[in-house]
């Protein structure tokens, strides 16, 4: 039989990703935020009925930028590499003792909130495209001037 550890174990790994994966979006907003580049957040985008329809929906939140084309790419690439941020206090909680490794509820906590500092592939493929999509909005409005000095 499945001890209680085990199972509340299980229900906290999953409450940690589901905060985790809206924590990891709003890290990304935060960013977008204080660097002045407009964006929206959705959640459940593409959302059907039903709960089967809830857990299937991919992605369950979404952060999209709406650049100018005068932002510096910096920006945009950190926006996109914020949640890795969300990885600190675990590993200072862990360095500092304070994750016991024999409590497997507390371990499940910090795995599935680890799990969420990990950016996607649409995060990365930001960190490596940025500069196009700059670019891109650039072509796209004549009145634009082009960008200065950038840390492409």
């Amino acid at each position: 039989m499945i001890g209680t550890d085990v199972v509340v174990a299980a229900l906290a790994l999953a409450l940690a990703v589901v905060v985790g994966l809206a924590v990891h979006e709003w890290t990304h907003a935060l960013v977008l935020r204080l660097a002045g580049i407009d964006h929206t957040v959705s959640y459940l985008p593409g959302r059907t009925d039903g709960i089967i329809g809830l857990l299937t929906c991919c992605p369950w939140a979404v952060v999209e930028p709406q650049p100018t084309g005068r932002e510096p790419a910096v920006h945009l690439r950190a926006a996109a590499l914020a949640p890795v941020l969300l990885a600190v206090p675990v590993f200072a909680a862990g360095f500092g003792g304070a994750i016991p490794a024999d409590s497997p509820i507390a371990m499940a906590v910090a795995i599935g909130w680890l799990a969420c500092s990990v950016p996607s592939p649409q995060d990365f493929s930001v960190v490596f495209y940025a500069h196009r999509v700059l670019e891109t909005e650039i072509a796209a409005d004549p009145n634009t001037t082009a960008l200065g000095s950038r840390a492409d």
